[in-house]
């Protein structure tokens, strides 16, 4: 699985939009964020509480959900056991940020990828050994004619 701080940390940088991020379990307990322990842990309580509020509502699993106020949003997204949320600035665009953090956690989900050995360099061919040098001509004296 790439690294969740690593998928965090790409999640970043590629979305302009996230202010910070905690992905977390569903047990609540915090796997990676880009804000501190305890802040993290808040908002990952938080953000579970909200989804399984907000799911009682219809229907169905809650996969996803976005709580706006007049200074930023608050997504939270989940995939299986793993859920992430995140904050951002007011008037995201929703669409793209929910695409972004299911990135993510795909990401943060994918089995390791094993490390590749660096390919060793084929073997130089060998020279072949010269062979043995040709023995130089002797020339026969020209006749002119008469023996």
């Amino acid at each position: 699985m790439t690294e969740p701080s690593a998928a965090l940390a790409q999640l970043t940088e590629i979305s302009s939009q996230i202010e910070s991020a905690v992905l977390f379990g569903a047990d609540g307990k915090v796997v990676a964020a880009t804000i501190p322990d305890e802040p993290a842990a808040r908002v990952a309580a938080s953000a579970k509480a909200l989804l399984e509020q907000a799911a009682q509502i219809g229907e169905g699993e809650l996969m996803q959900i976005e709580a706006a106020t007049g200074d930023g949003s608050l997504f939270v997204v989940k995939d299986g056991p793993t859920m992430i949320a995140a904050s951002t600035p007011a008037a995201p665009t929703a669409g793209l940020v929910f695409y972004d953090l299911k990135s993510c956690l795909r990401a943060a989900a994918e089995p390791p990828k094993p490390k590749t050995a660096a390919k060793p360099k084929p073997a130089a061919k060998a020279k072949p050994k010269p062979g043995p040098k040709p023995k130089p001509r002797t020339s026969r004296p020209k006749s002119n004619g008469t023996s």
